[in-house]
């Protein structure tokens, strides 16, 4: 009986201990369509939804044209963060990236997405004419 009564005390202990969670107001960020070499950073926002401080132990991306950028002070409850992402618009084309959130969490590991569209401006159709046939 005392055996149980311990395991179940752990157990609770180590459920309220992990009773951080955060809410982000997006999980993804649409860029959009951008033009090539324009300001590539954006910003997650998010709210720690728990009773106990939030710390952001580290941050990953998916490749080097993204560069996230952690706070560094825990996120109190009920209090708002930021993660701050800068993507490289240099590279034209279509991009999807993922970013890990790695934290003290209920769930430890969060994936949020960057995604858009980098324009290549230097490339101007040339506009048709009614007349022409081509």
């Amino acid at each position: 009986m005392k055996t149980i009564f311990t395991l179940l005390c752990i157990g609770l202990i180590s459920v309220s201990a992990s009773a951080q969670e955060f809410k982000f107001e997006s999980e993804t960020i649409d860029y959009g369509k951008v033009a090539k070499a324009s300001n590539g950073e954006r910003t997650f926002i998010f709210t720690n939804v728990g009773d106990q401080p939030l710390i952001i132990e580290n941050i990953t991306s998916s490749c080097g044209c993204t560069v996230p950028k952690k706070p560094e002070q825990p996120i109190m409850p009920g209090k708002k963060g930021e993660i701050k992402v800068s993507y490289d618009t240099k590279r034209p084309g279509g991009f999807s990236k993922a970013i890990t959130i790695f934290s003290n969490a209920k769930t430890p590991r969060k994936v949020i997405k960057i995604r858009g569209f980098i324009t290549n401006e230097n490339v101007l159709e040339k506009p048709k004419s009614l007349l022409s046939d081509s």
